[in-house]
């Protein structure tokens, strides 16, 4: 039996998820547990493996399209059942004349085709069309889209085709997709030629029966008033003309002619198929690298060489994924080439300055679509200074102590755990202690039921600046864990969100949150607070600067000391501003203390 690919719940509070890429199309086989899909949810990009083996006969939702929890997605036909199920079941139904009805009703792909038949045999001869043609309409490719351009022909007309074999390919204004075959059969017309548009439901082409390669020749004929332009002749001498690149010359040669009738000299046709065949050639590897004008476009802005990709769509085509893969790489690659530079020696540092100032962002100029993950940021980061009165206190601890620790630990620390000793566990472990004396930090309140909970466990948020966007995931019971403890999660939770392999569970349930702006320089920030919680603190840079400090023996003398800013951005509708300053300094207290040598083994 089939089995339908649902939507699956991706966290306690998802109720829905964007298709952002089906990494398996129509017709393809596909492996259980094997990645089918790419989805994108308020929380977390995640992959969606196939629940069972079997052929992809169906895909429902399309890519950049939200679907419900538990709604389906796309159907899988298992071993041996992929035709039986799509294919001979119409074939079948069709040519016994007592259950027509039924197979119209269980196939929607033939349901229209039947009625067309039916009044068929009243304009054409009844044996040419009635149970022999089936037509290939226009799809509905998303909830706006109304329309799709034909950018290839993957079957010219006589050919043969089986069921949900790739027909065509059509491009729209969000998504490059292939349009199955409903049937097995003949291509016995083609009515919309290569980049030409069509609205959704309008007819693209003819399928006739297995066998029915004849009546190509009697089903133009009833039909010439309606389509008078592409005749059958012209269709028919396509074929013969496309020698070296057959799917690629032959549709656009007999269409194009008729199109531009200002170009009614015979080497006409031949000359629109040539530039398109040096186009593909151009852009990828000859027919298997076929891109489509989107991704032709979007390769263009990003300066990306298609005839360097590799393509991960059917038949090895460019995607647009593959284009925006290339120029993340591309984009990562300068940046790294571009480090070095200023390490290179004085006298070439003037002349190495120009080429830096030459390569500037691909983003310059550019206008594009928000990401889920960055629309949904920018609602939530709104709301919450929308819902909650929010300001920030900070404050300076000297960290000297933990930087001499640290530098005499960390050799030992990463050959025994594994993981490299920063600063940030040691801020971890600081804050969840303080949290555990200040419970109200720790809190969240409900203005509409008039309650505030004070949480009884430290589910720690970590914010990771991922590829996509920011990300906060949550670790777990962090009271339980010791400094090395801390040190794994932030390292496995870190290196998890930035390759995408984040569960949808691991992202909610946060308490309060740490924020650590000092990775990239910055002194400190305002963060701002993620709902439902009433607190997060920003880690400024440990920076090394000279300071007065007391000496017992001394008095005061000026010293080099590490120093950081933590600024501690709290709910005000709760936590009053003297909560917030007896918070941080149980927690400068703490890190200045740097009792930290039973954690290190030292």
């Amino acid at each position: 039996m089939p089995v339908s690919v649902t939507m699956p719940r991706l966290g306690e509070s998802v109720t829905e998820g964007t298709v952002t890429r089906w990494l398996k199309q129509e017709g393809e086989r596909v492996e259980a547990d094997e990645p089918l899909l790419e989805v994108s949810t308020d929380k977390v990009d995640t992959e969606i493996p196939s629940p069972a083996a079997g052929v992809l006969t169906r895909i429902v939702v399309g890519e950049d399209e939200t679907a419900d929890v538990g709604s389906e997605l796309a159907v899988i036909a298992g071993d041996g059942e992929d035709a039986g199920e799509a294919a001979p079941a119409p074939a079948q139904q069709e040519e016994a004349e007592p259950e027509p009805e039924p197979a119209a009703l269980d196939t929607p792909s033939t349901e229209k085709p039947v009625e067309e038949e039916a009044s068929a045999p009243q304009t054409a001869a009844p044996s040419g069309g009635s149970a022999e043609g089936t037509a290939v309409k226009m799809p509905a490719l998303g909830e706006s889209v109304t329309e799709g351009t034909v950018t290839r022909w993957l079957k010219q007309v006589g050919e043969t085709i089986e069921v949900d074999e790739p027909l065509l390919e059509v491009s729209t204004d969000k998504v490059d997709t292939e349009i199955p075959s409903p049937v097995a059969g003949t291509v016995l017309e083609i009515k919309v030629a290569e980049d030409e548009t069509a609205d959704v439901g309008a007819e693209l082409a003819i399928i006739g029966t297995p066998g029915s390669a004849p009546a190509a020749e009697t089903k133009p004929e009833p039909k010439p008033e309606p389509k008078a332009e592409p005749k059958p002749e012209p269709k028919q001498e396509a074929p013969a003309q496309p020698a070296p690149q057959p799917r690629i010359e032959s549709a656009p040669a007999p269409q194009l002619a008729p199109a531009a009738e200002a170009k009614p000299a015979t080497p006409a046709p031949s000359q629109p198929a040539a530039p398109a065949a040096e186009t593909v050639k151009s852009n990828g590897a000859g027919d298997a690298g076929y891109v489509t004008p989107l991704v032709r476009k979007l390769a263009a802005e990003k300066g990306v060489d298609l005839s360097s990709l590799a393509g991960t769509g059917v038949g090895g085509r460019i995607r647009k994924q593959d284009v925006l893969d290339a120029a993340e790489k591309a984009a990562a690659a300068k940046a790294a080439a571009a480090a070095p530079a200023p390490a290179a020696t004085p006298a070439a540092a003037p002349a190495k300055a120009a080429p830096a100032k030459a390569e500037p962002s691909p983003l310059r100029g550019r206008t594009e679509k928000l990401t889920r993950i960055r629309a949904t940021i920018a609602r939530r980061m709104v709301e919450s200074l929308q819902v909650s009165a929010q300001l920030t206190t900070v404050v300076e601890v000297d960290v000297t102590k933990i930087a001499n620790l640290r530098n005499k630990a960390k050799a030992d620390f990463q050959a025994k755990h594994g993981v490299k000793l920063t600063f940030l566990p040691f801020f971890a472990l600081a804050t969840v202690e303080a949290l555990q004396q200040h419970p109200v930090v720790n809190s969240s309140i409900d203005v509409e039921a008039g309650t505030v909970t004070y949480h009884g466990s430290e589910h720690l948020g970590i914010a990771v600046d991922a590829p996509k966007g920011l990300v906060v995931p949550v670790i777990k019971e962090a009271g339980d864990l010791n400094l090395a403890g801390l040190s794994k999660r932030i390292a496995d939770l870190a290196d998890r969100t930035r390759n995408n392999k984040i569960g949808p569970d691991e992202i909610g349930g946060g308490t309060f949150t740490l924020t650590n702006t000092g990775s990239r320089g910055a002194l400190f920030d305002t963060p701002i607070i993620n709902q439902p919680q009433v607190g997060i603190l920003g880690l400024g840079a440990v920076v090394k600067r000279p300071v007065i400090v007391n000496d017992p023996e001394l008095g005061e003398i000026i010293a080099p000391r590490s120093m950081v800013y933590l600024a501690l951005s709290y709910d005000h509708r709760i936590v009053d501003g003297a909560d917030a300053a007896r918070f941080l300094g149980t927690l400068k207290e703490r890190l200045e203390g740097g009792h930290f040598e039973a954690d290190l083994g030292l």
